[in-house]
């Protein structure tokens, strides 16, 4: 169950929205000697912990890299295992996050999720809209370019209907044809397992956020690993291009 909400341990308020590149299950089953699937499952526990760590943190918007538009590339059977845990999150923790007040949403290019898993996050979504909590965003079949690309179309659309002209096209009108309008841009990305990249993820929306990279694999981050980015953003002057005090 998620505890009550408390600040970190300074006087800086905690960021409001946190993303995280879920990255290393393959390398955590593989050090152990594992398939694969046991790095996902693993992950998928690590979900929890940090859902619940975030909640503890008095962060708001949670936003998780789940599976990327190029996923779909990997190993048919993998790509199989990753749509069967997803099912079995969706049927088996609803229950739970709307109890503790947590939102779900889901952004992504749904057309390529089958009709069961889109009929399970209609109901996620649906069930659980009226929270207020934390808002738990999870990014699947989700590719930042692609986002942006789809944005630029429903706009082209509207000034060839006439609806809109080319000179009212400004970075409020893109960034509300996003699917994570409503949503704040997110003030700290964390990347797990050491890797350095934003690998296509959030790209309009991170232009000014603050980037934490840890060597931490995904199954083994946890609420002190949440607690010390937390912190370590705390100690960052966000300038957002303008002159800092010193």
């Amino acid at each position: 169950m998620l505890e009550p909400t408390r600040q970190t341990g300074n006087d800086t308020p905690p960021p409001r929205h946190v993303a995280i590149i879920m990255d290393g299950n393959g390398r955590w089953a593989k050090q152990r000697g594992l398939p694969r699937t046991a790095g996902h499952r693993q992950g998928a526990e690590a979900v929890r912990k940090v859902l619940r760590a975030a909640a503890d943190l008095g962060v708001s918007y949670l936003t998780l890299y789940s599976f990327s538009s190029e996923n779909w590339t990997r190993p048919e059977g993998e790509v199989r295992d990753l749509m069967g845990l997803l099912k079995l999150y969706l049927r088996s923790e609803i229950s739970e996050l709307n109890a503790n007040g947590v939102r779900m949403k889901i952004i992504g290019d749904r057309s390529r999720l089958s009709d069961d898993i889109n009929q399970l996050i209609d109901h996620a979504e649906r069930t659980t809209a009226g929270n207020t909590r934390i808002t738990l965003t999870l990014a699947l079949s989700y590719g930042g370019r692609q986002e942006i690309a789809n944005a630029v179309r429903q706009i082209a659309s509207r000034t060839a209907s006439g609806e809109i002209s080319p000179d009212m096209i400004d970075e409020t009108m893109i960034g509300a044809s996003l699917q994570t309008d409503g949503i704040p841009d997110p003030d700290l990305v964390i990347r797990t397992s050491g890797e350095q990249r934003l690998s296509n993820f959030l790209l309009w929306q991170s232009a000014y956020a603050e980037l934490v990279f840890t060597d931490r694999l995904w199954p083994d981050f946890g609420h002190d690993d949440l607690a010390d980015a937390l912190a370590e953003y705390g100690r960052r002057e966000r300038r957002f291009g303008a002159t800092g005090s010193a």
